[in-house]
């Protein structure tokens, strides 16, 4: 090993120590605020562990059964949003990943869907469209209006055109048709787009909240982050019951705006380490064809 090499390397690895650090205190902070009571973060003496610490800011949310079917919701939407969202990727994508020999008018089908990457009809005509359709108010809304997620088919079929063709050529020869080509080779080659695209899935509809509160006409409906968003960081004292309003004198602003940031970000914080592995690879081979 040279010496310029290992300057460079330990050059990299000290850049790459203090980006993570950055990331990581940010949290560390938003924890130990959560858990402090409202006299030391008022008093600015909590940085990156709780000071006099207290679960009320907690309780607050957890403790009423508001937060808990708000939370329900976006599990449901979890749910049934990634599922819509992955097999309608997985059927444009396969067919997008041809040649126009194989796949007339492909161009023209990748385009239609490109343009709709660059230009949208406005939130206006958005909202018509989804209240004039019967969607307004109900779980639908919520999933529909993003059940073509475009970034993740450009992923998705950019890495199935990298695989080797004489695999596909190879099925065709024992009989096998395009389905079988697409779940029997396709699909288990393609693991770590999947995940990629699986993670890109989760953490959008997990951390919208826009929609929501457009949508969806009353609290019982909304999603965790529109909830969140309604009642922890607007204080609306409409939704507040005498337990509630005896936490207020153990917590302030500060304390239930950290809760709420950590609530949110640990469904995808537990679920972020099952799919790094495949994080990098599937976002760089499916980037490198256009």
């Amino acid at each position: 090993m040279t010496p310029g090499y290992r300057f460079f390397s330990i050059l990299n690895y000290g850049l790459l120590l203090l980006i993570s650090i950055g990331c990581v205190l940010p949290l560390l902070h938003i924890f130990a605020l959560s858990f402090s009571s409202a006299s030391a973060v008022t008093s600015g003496e909590v940085t990156f562990w709780p000071v006099k610490w207290t679960a009320a800011a907690y309780r607050n949310i957890i403790d009423r059964p508001e937060y808990l079917t708000a939370f329900w919701v976006s599990v449901k939407r979890v749910a049934l949003g990634v599922g819509l969202n992955m097999a309608l990727t997985v059927l444009i994508a396969y067919p997008l990943s041809k040649e126009p020999r194989q796949f007339r008018g492909r161009t023209l089908y990748a385009w239609y869907f490109v343009f709709t990457m660059l230009f949208s009809g406005g939130l206006i005509p958005w909202y018509m469209v989804i209240k004039e359709t019967g969607l307004m108010d109900s779980l639908w809304a919520l999933v529909i209006p993003s059940a073509v997620p475009i970034f993740n088919v450009l992923v998705l079929l950019n890495f199935f055109r990298g695989l080797p063709k004489e695999l596909e050529e190879s099925a065709k020869i024992d009989g096998g048709g395009h389905f079988i080509v697409l779940f029997r080779i396709f699909l288990p080659l393609s693991l770590p787009a999947l995940a990629t695209i699986t993670l890109f899935a989760v953490v959008n509809h997990w951390n919208s909240w826009f929609d929501g509160l457009i949508l969806m006409n009353r609290v019982e409906h909304y999603p965790l982050q529109s909830f969140l968003q309604t009642v922890i960081i607007k204080q609306d004292p409409t939704y507040l019951t005498a337990k509630e309003l005896e936490l207020q004198a153990l917590m302030n602003d500060r304390t239930s705006r950290a809760a709420q940031v950590f609530v949110a970000a640990l469904p995808v914080l537990l679920v972020y380490p099952f799919l790094q592995r495949f994080f990098i690879k599937g976002i760089v081979l499916g980037s490198v064809k256009e």
